[in-house]
């Protein structure tokens, strides 16, 4: 398949388009940039210029392509909801080029925003809050569009996505620590966030755009949920900073806009996942990964990433 990907040249597009070219797959990467175009073409696939807020390259890059895989997001978390209602356009864009074949549009969500009560584990036929509930939401309410016009759409929900340089949230998480000097977790700390590799996310990835299974909703969950303490408490010993709980009224004013998340508990399944796709995750752990997290000068370089789209 010749595949179209967005977000090629960021952390979880990257690994995507390695794992795609791997299997025998031809690979368009959007990409806005010389130094990431570079990047890109030295992974082996072709460079297709242009970026999600261009409807008209994504158009033509979705034109050019058997199938296409949507990554792209601006993760500028001071404007997240106007980023959704970004990304909801950008699928409508991407669909309404693939409208009237089979070809298969993968897009991409969060295992946090099923609609499941608290603590328990979310799971892929969970239908999703709306995105006037948790803006994200506004990347499946756009499938669903997609889907009622008669696309070929799926969805992948992500929990964190890891390795020893970034780790989703916890990175930002782990920015705060270095800021405040010291590592907090919210009243027991027993709450959840499902974690998962981000090479095994990448080949479930794969799988699914291989599998092209209209209407389908995967959750890249390889553990169902870690701890916020015990995620605290490794970072805290692999940083040489205290580690405390904090009341959740105090959670605001050190976690900023993270404490919408750090308060939650927000476990993930993915056995429906599994065995639709035959998907075994075999890479290492969240708190695996932190206990090896990369430290230069003092400072933990998974907090030095870019916060806009690739």
């Amino acid at each position: 398949m010749r595949i179209f990907v967005t977000g090629a040249t960021g952390f979880i597009g990257s690994a995507v388009v390695a794992e795609l070219i791997a299997a025998g797959h031809q690979v368009l990467g959007l990409c806005r940039s010389d130094e990431k175009a570079a990047s890109l073409a030295a992974a082996g696939a072709d460079v297709h210029r242009g970026s999600i807020e261009d409807p008209a390259s994504l158009k033509e890059g979705a034109a050019r392509a058997d199938g296409v895989i949507h990554l792209a997001f601006n993760h500028d978390f001071s404007k997240f909801a106007a980023n959704c209602e970004q990304d909801r356009h950008t699928i409508g864009t991407l669909a309404s080029a693939l409208a009237g074949s089979n070809r298969p549009l993968l897009v991409t969500s969060g295992t946090g925003i099923a609609n499941v009560a608290p603590g328990v584990p979310a799971t892929e036929d969970a239908a999703a809050l709306g995105a006037d509930v948790i803006p994200r939401a506004a990347s499946e309410e756009a499938a669903a569009v997609a889907a009622a016009n008669g696309v070929n759409v799926s969805v992948v929900r992500l929990p964190q996505v890891h390795d020893t340089v970034r780790q989703g949230l916890v990175s930002w998480a782990i920015a705060t620590y270095r800021e405040k000097g010291e590592c907090a977790y919210v009243g027991d700390g027993v709450n959840r966030w499902p974690a998962a590799h981000v090479l095994d996310v990448a080949r479930l990835y794969r799988l699914a755009i291989e599998k092209a299974e209209p209407g389908a909703r995967y959750h890249a969950v390889a553990e169902e949920g870690v701890s916020l303490r015990d995620i605290a408490q490794t970072v805290g010993r692999r940083l040489r900073l205290p580690v405390r709980s904090i009341a959740a009224d105090d959670a605001d004013a050190f976690f900023g806009w993270l404490a919408r998340f750090v308060t939650h508990d927000l476990p993930a399944s993915s056995a429906r996942t599994r065995l639709e796709l035959g998907w075994q995750p075999a890479g290492p752990g969240l708190i695996a990964d932190l206990e090896r997290l990369e430290v230069a000068a003092g400072v933990a370089r998974s907090v030095s990433f870019s916060v806009t789209p690739s």
